[in-house]
């Protein structure tokens, strides 16, 4: 079972870059402007945003999970609120805002590719003042992901993660990709207050500026970062506590966009690492949630429960 706290209701508390999904699925889904109509093999709707998929991962694997976020009071924000609450997210902080239109990301999936068109709307949404230290103290941890596409949080999250550590949280961060490409953006400021970090391995290249998975490890740990954990696609992952390092292979998955694949990893780690489960079993358990999620269309379909795992050293749930 989670280690319960009577004082902290919440394992988990996390920002929603709230969006929904359209993925378009074909061999060719590359648009031609001139007005020229393609057709397309198949397409799904679905909840996306980093951290909302995270959250429905987390909640689905057993921890108590707290969103904070804010959606247009439109159909697609709606949608949102429906999906987090059918995956036992708890959604009493988010906010329905009039003044916004629900974000929106437009995949274009063609063989193991894809390109996204994203509309930003409520994905940005979250503001400082939505997170006061009297919510954060109500969780064991917190976990930021999207790091640049929410600008709205963005200048504020090294003074978040610092008070966080203060009332006694522990924090992760998967910055996620950044559009404009420039890698920084403060993010160096959020490090010395980070516990884990979960880049995917062309981010750890390119925030660390290094040339190789393990300089940027080693560069992430002397930034103050103790657990780093890297997402290699299809190569599966590995986690470096500055003392060992950990590889999990994974086989490709099959059938689906991976959409979310890295998300779910991260939940499935953090499930493992708030049981207290050691680093090569917390990897394990990201790994097994990442490769079911990408064998899948959309990024919820695939994630499994805590009971579907299957656990390595037999510990239970």
């Amino acid at each position: 079972m989670v280690p319960r706290s009577p004082a902290r209701p919440y394992d988990v508390i996390t920002f929603g870059d709230t969006c929904v999904d359209l993925v378009v699925s074909g061999a060719d889904v590359v648009p031609r402007f001139g007005q020229v109509e393609k057709l397309v093999d198949n397409y799904s709707l679905e909840m996306g945003g980093s951290c909302c998929i995270f959250a429905c991962q987390a909640a689905k694997l057993g921890l108590r999970v707290c969103l904070v976020g804010r959606v247009g009071d439109d159909l697609y924000g709606q949608f949102i609120v429906r999906r987090l609450q059918e995956c036992g997210v708890d959604t009493r902080h988010m906010i329905i805002d009039a003044s916004l239109t629900t974000g929106l990301g437009i995949a274009l999936c063609q063989g193991a590719d894809r390109a996204i068109l994203t509309y930003l709307g409520s994905i940005c949404a979250v503001q400082a003042v939505d997170v006061p230290d009297e919510l954060m103290a109500l969780a064991r941890h917190l976990h930021h992901g999207s790091y640049f596409l929410q600008s709205g949080l963005r200048p504020h999250m090294a003074a978040i993660f610092r008070r966080a550590r203060e009332l006694g949280l522990s924090t992760s961060l998967d910055p996620n990709w950044d559009p404009d490409e420039h890698w920084d953006s403060m993010l160096r400021d959020v490090l010395p207050f980070t516990d884990i970090l979960m880049p995917n391995a062309q981010e750890a290249l390119h925030i660390s500026g290094q040339g190789t998975v393990a300089q940027a490890v080693a560069w992430a740990h002397a930034q103050g970062v103790p657990i780093v954990a890297v997402k290699r696609g299809e190569d599966g992952a590995l986690v470096d506590n500055g003392r060992e390092t950990f590889n999990r292979a994974v086989t490709p998955a099959t059938g689906g966009d991976s959409i979310g694949a890295g998300d779910s990893f991260d939940a499935g780690f953090l499930a493992g690492w708030l049981r207290g489960l050691p680093l090569d079993q917390c990897l394990d358990i990201g790994c097994q949630c990442g490769k079911s999620v990408a064998g899948a269309v959309g990024g919820l379909q695939g994630q499994p429960t805590w009971e579907q795992l299957t656990l390595c050293g037999g510990q239970g749930r």
